[in-house]
């Protein structure tokens, strides 16, 4: 990895620039619901399902807002100090199909911007904005179309050691990090022209970053999960071209209960049945045992094909879908989003 290469982790997603140790974490809402203009990267990151009578959809939508150092000299208005980035999906599990679209403009001008104080993200018609009831999320994409709400039901959840998330084995390898587990969604999904009324459950999160990655880790696993019972798990792991975890982490909270942070041996990723792209030729592990202290669980894909390619963005092939969370006895106690990176290229922004 050059020095001055930039990678993309998603949802961790981190800027791989020379990097230094962040202090401890001190956050304070609404400020920290909004953007962080000084840190190098950031991304809000929503995900979710949704239902309309038997028809089932799942969703993705995610903001990214990186600062452009080349810039921070130059007094012209047209310098790109900030870029913005969005990429949207939707699952359609009756149809078996994923659909996805990305956008990406320089902030300003009334095209994009991230402000601060609170959630307010906007590609031009795309947005993502946090009000005294919610979340509203509208996304007009060339096949898709989502304008959906989600009304928190629980309190912000701090990830790592009270919102300071270690992403390696040395303390720069780390962001800012909370999560927003069992959103109530409402709203519409609208689908090559037909419009679906919708109710559902969600997942946000939140990080900022100035992390260095580690030059072993090609990628990472991670998943964020809504149980049924009012619970949330999330679990994740950095991975080594060989396969092996370079770090791992995550957190559960019952509902009503307290967080309990996992460390990097509380953790174990063990992949099962695999689905190869046919567009990028990568094998993906679409089915999981994941091992937490307190409990195992297995991870399967709702439909194999959610590969989503941002090359026009991002620069990056992963895989990120709806997939079902079953306990140890094989009951399904939970639903979310898995994400896969890595394994079709190592990523590049």
């Amino acid at each position: 990895m050059r020095r001055r290469s930039v990678l993309l982790a998603l949802p961790g997603y981190a800027i791989c620039l020379p990097g230094h140790a962040l202090a401890p974490a001190q956050l304070s809402f609404p400020r920290d619901f909004g953007a962080h203009p000084e840190s190098r990267t950031e991304w809000w990151y929503a995900t979710g399902h949704a239902s309309a009578g038997e028809r089932q959809f799942g969703f993705q939508v995610t903001f990214f807002r990186t600062r452009v150092d080349a810039t921070r000299e130059m007094n012209s208005r047209f310098a790109a100090r900030q870029l913005v980035f969005a990429h949207a999906a939707l699952t359609d599990v009756q149809g078996q199909r994923l659909w996805h679209d990305q956008r990406i403009a320089r902030e300003g001008f009334d095209i994009a911007r991230a402000a601060t104080g609170d959630t307010d993200v906007r590609l031009r018609d795309w947005s993502l904005a946090r009000r005294a009831d919610g979340y509203g999320a509208r996304i007009a994409a060339a096949d898709f179309a989502l304008d959906l709400r989600f009304a928190p039901t629980q309190p912000v959840l701090l990830q790592g050691e009270q919102g300071l998330s270690r992403k390696g084995p040395e303390p720069r390898h780390a962001s800012y990090y909370y999560s927003e587990p069992q959103l109530a969604v409402t709203g519409a999904v609208t689908l090559k022209g037909q419009r679906f009324e919708c109710g559902g459950k969600a997942w946000l999160d939140h990080e900022w970053s100035e992390e260095l990655l580690h030059p072993q880790a090609v990628g990472w696993d991670w998943i964020g999960m809504n149980l049924d019972d009012g619970s949330a798990l999330t679990a994740f792991r950095l991975r080594r071209q060989d396969g092996s975890a370079l770090w791992a982490g995550g957190s559960f909270r019952a509902r009503g209960g307290a967080v309990r942070v996992f460390g990097p041996g509380d953790v174990v990723f063990t992949p099962g049945r695999h689905w190869t792209s046919p567009l990028s030729q990568a094998s993906y592990p679409v089915e999981w045992m994941v091992r937490t202290p307190g409990a195992s669980y297995t991870v399967r894909a709702v439909i194999d094909r959610q590969e989503l390619d941002s090359r026009a963005s991002t620069g990056a092939i992963y895989w990120e879908g709806l997939s079902d969370l079953f306990d140890a006895a094989g009951q399904r106690v939970g639903r979310g989003y898995l994400e896969l990176t890595g394994y079709a290229q190592r990523l590049r922004l």
